[in-house]
């Protein structure tokens, strides 16, 4: 803990990296410090990389880079197909044990009804159960037995990035690059909180522009920033639109 007299306003959200000035120290009150943060006497320096957090007592905290996502109960997660068996598939959801999905784990599947997955086929499931030292289980369905969204992923293109930023965004209200994206153009998004996000949109060009829109916001995913990325990939967008648009006219 730390002496600090003034509101607590630090960049919560903001990605930084070891060496960062993160925040100025007030002169009296206290400022709980976690994990990723150094006290220089004066301010606090990020000592590793991630997203920095403040969690409901005012705790800071860097949360950074995982190499491996390890699963909790609800997560929302993209995985791959790697084994078939009677009852259930072993999907790889870039954990340390692969997540076990049962074949009856899909709103209305029955056992004379089930979807007939392959190995390498992309689903987006949900953790059902998880233990540190066992395969998680995941399931296609919400808490409430319906498929929410979950279940087979075709087409599209999948964006890896790091556990932390794919956790921005899913929060509510949706973060701003992927406002600033919705305003502009039709796509639709499965995001996975183990750092895969699955982007699906009318033409490979719109596929591509909101991929790069998420790369470049994730080192900082201010609103000013988001939305002076998604304009300048729009121009180019546009721009490229209207070019094709005129060589099919002198073809």
């Amino acid at each position: 803990m730390m002496d600090a007299s003034t509101a607590i306003k630090p960049p919560v959200g903001r990605y930084v990296i070891p060496g960062d000035q993160v925040f100025q120290l007030p002169e009296s009150g206290v400022v709980r410090v976690g994990t990723g943060l150094r006290d220089d006497g004066t301010q606090l320096i990020a000592s590793r990389p991630g997203l920095l957090q403040q969690s409901k007592d005012g705790k800071l905290w860097v949360f950074g880079r995982q190499k491996r996502y390890i699963p909790s109960v609800d997560d929302a997660v993209l995985g791959v197909v790697t084994s078939k068996f009677s009852e259930y598939y072993e999907i790889d959801i870039a954990a340390p044990f692969s997540g076990l999905l049962p074949v009856l784990a899909f709103e209305g599947a029955t056992r004379r009804n089930r979807p007939n997955l392959k190995e390498g086929d992309l689903v987006y499931c949900r953790v059902d159960m998880a233990d540190r030292d066992l395969q998680p289980t995941v399931t296609c369905m919400d808490g409430a037995g319906r498929g929410a969204g979950f279940g087979l992923l075709q087409g599209g293109y999948v964006l890896e990035t790091s556990n932390a930023y794919s956790r921005i965004l899913v929060t509510k209200p949706p973060p701003a690059v992927l406002a600033a994206l919705g305003r502009s153009l039709q796509f639709e998004l499965a995001v996975g909180v183990n750092g895969k996000i699955w982007i699906a949109a009318p033409t490979q060009q719109a596929t591509i522009l909101v991929a790069q829109a998420l790369q470049e916001c994730e080192r900082e995913p201010s609103k000013e920033r988001a939305e002076g990325i998604v304009a300048g990939l729009m121009k180019t967008y546009q721009r490229g639109i209207k070019e094709r648009e005129t060589d099919r006219m002198h073809e």
